[in-house]
C-alpha cells in the first residue's frame, strides 16, 4: 500500500502500521489462496490471475496481505485465522469497509473499497479488498531529513483530514447508525474496561485505578455543543501519523488507513487521541514529547488544537487532561490486548509482544495525567 520512507528504517518502527514491508504469509494467517483467487475473479471487476500473496509485516490485529497479479496490486484485511480467539466487538472488519466505502463521496481521503466476503467458508475468515495505493507512511513523528516548513506542511495537513473527518454530515454520510448518539464516553470507558479485563495476563495496578477513577470525572458537558445537542461525529480511533499515506512528494494525505476502531461518538475524545504525540515519550511510544518543535517547524499542541478548532468551530469542554488520560487507558487496554494474544500464541506481528510490554508504562501515564485533572 506504501513504499517505505527513510525515516522508518528502524525496527522499532515496524511495530505500527500493517501497510509498509512485507514477508511470506506465517502458518497460523495461512489460508486457500486458490479459493480467494477463484472468489476474486467473480467478485472484484478486472481481476485476472495467477494471484500470489504476501502478508504486510505489521498489524497487531487485523492481518493484512498484498495481492499481487500481473497488472496490478490489491491489499485485503482479514479477520485473523481460525484458531484465533476473538474478543468481543474485535476485528470488526465489516465496520471498516462500510466506513471507507461511505466517505468515498467526502473530502475524507480513503482507499477505494472494492469487494467484502463475509462468508467465512470462502477462505475460513471475513475479509475485505481494497485498491493499493501507492504513497508515503511516515513513521517518526519528528520527520527527520524534512525542512521545517516540510514538517509544518505535514502537521496541517494531517490537522485538515481529522477536521474534514468530524465535520463529515453522518446522516448525508449514510452512517446514522454507524454508533450509539450520547454518554461516548461511559460507553467507551466501559467497552475498554471490559476488554482489558478480558485479556489481563497479570495485573496492572493503574487500570485497575483509571477503571474505578475515569467514569466519577467524565466532563458533564464534554458530549454536548454550546446550543445543548449531542455532538456526534465519526471518530477514528486511532489517527495518527502512520495511519495516513501521503503523496510520494506532497504534504497531501492520498489515504487514512486502519478503520477498525471507527463509531460515531465525541470528535474531541478523537482528537485528543491524534494529540497524544505532544505528551509521549518518542524513546518508548513515538511521540513527539520534550522536542524542540519551533526549530523542527512542528506547531505546539496549543496551536495544533486551535487550528483544529477554527476548521470545526469546535471548541474543548472539560479539561483536556482527562481527554488524554482516557485515551492513555485506552490505548494500553488496547496494547494489553495484544500481549494476550502473544501469551496465547495467535497475535498476528513478530513485533506484538513489544507492543504489548508497553501496556503497563502506557496505564501508568494515563494515571499521571488522570491525577492533574482539576
Amino acid at each position: 500500500m506504501a513504499t517505505r520512507h527513510p525515516a522508518a528504517e528502524s525496527e522499532q518502527a515496524q511495530d505500527y502500521s500493517a501497510f509498509v514491508g512485507t514477508r511470506a504469509v506465517s502458518e497460523r494467517q495461512r489460508f486457500d489462496v486458490a479459493a480467494l483467487e477463484a472468489w476474486l475473479a467473480e467478485h472484484v471487476d478486472g481481476f485476472a490471475g495467477p494471484l500470489t500473496v504476501e502478508q504486510f509485516a505489521g498489524g497487531q490485529s487485523n492481518p493484512t496481505f498484498k495481492l499481487v497479479t500481473p497488472s496490478r496490486s490489491y491489499v485485503m484485511r482479514a479477520k485473523p485465522g481460525p484458531a484465533a480467539k476473538l474478543l468481543p466487538s474485535a476485528h470488526a472488519i465489516e465496520r471498516e469497509y462500510r466506513v471507507m466505502h461511505a466517505l468515498a463521496n467526502t473530502e475524507v481521503p480513503v482507499a477505494h473499497m472494492l469487494a467484502l466476503c463475509e462468508d467465512e467458508a470462502v477462505i475460513g475468515r471475513a475479509f475485505y479488498v481494497m485498491e493499493f495505493v501507492e504513497g508515503r507512511v511516515l513513521w517518526d513523528q519528528s520527520l527527520p531529513g524534512m525542512s521545517s516548513a516540510e514538517r509544518a506542511a505535514i502537521y496541517d495537513e494531517m490537522n485538515r483530514v481529522i477536521a474534514a473527518l468530524h465535520t463529515v454530515d453522518v446522516d448525508q454520510a449514510g452512517l446514522t447508525d454507524y454508533g450509539k448518539p450520547g454518554n461516548y464516553f461511559a460507553r467507551q470507558i466501559g467497552r475498554w474496561s471490559k476488554q482489558y479485563q478480558a485479556s489481563e495476563t497479570e495485573p496492572i495496578e493503574a487500570m485497575h485505578r483509571l477503571i474505578d477513577w475515569l467514569p466519577q470525572h467524565m466532563p458533564a458537558e464534554a458530549d454536548e455543543g454550546h446550543d445543548g445537542t449531542t455532538r456526534v461525529s465519526i471518530v477514528h480511533g486511532d489517527y495518527r501519523l502512520d495511519n495516513l499515506i501521503f503523496h510520494p512528494s506532497e504534504p497531501r494525505v492520498l489515504a487514512v488507513l486502519d478503520w477498525e476502531l471507527s463509531t460515531l461518538g465525541n470528535p474531541l475524545a478523537d482528537f485528543a487521541y491524534h494529540c497524544m504525540a505532544w505528551h509521549v515519550d518518542p524513546a518508548q511510544f513515538r511521540g513527539i514529547a520534550g522536542l524542540d518543535w519551533a526549530a523542527l517547524g512542528i506547531p505546539d499542541e496549543a496551536h495544533y488544537v486551535q487550528r483544529y478548532c477554527e476548521r470545526t468551530g469546535l471548541q474543548i469542554e472539560g479539561d483536556w487532561n482527562f481527554y488524554l488520560a482516557y485515551n492513555m487507558f485506552r490505548i494500553a487496554a488496547i496494547l494489553q490486548g495484544i500481549m494476550k494474544r502473544v501469551v496465547e500464541g495467535t497475535a498476528a506481528s513478530a513485533q506484538a509482544a513489544d507492543a504489548g510490554r508497553r501496556a503497563r508504562p502506557m496505564a501508568e501515564l494515563a494515571w499521571q495525567y488522570a491525577q492533574k485533572v482539576r
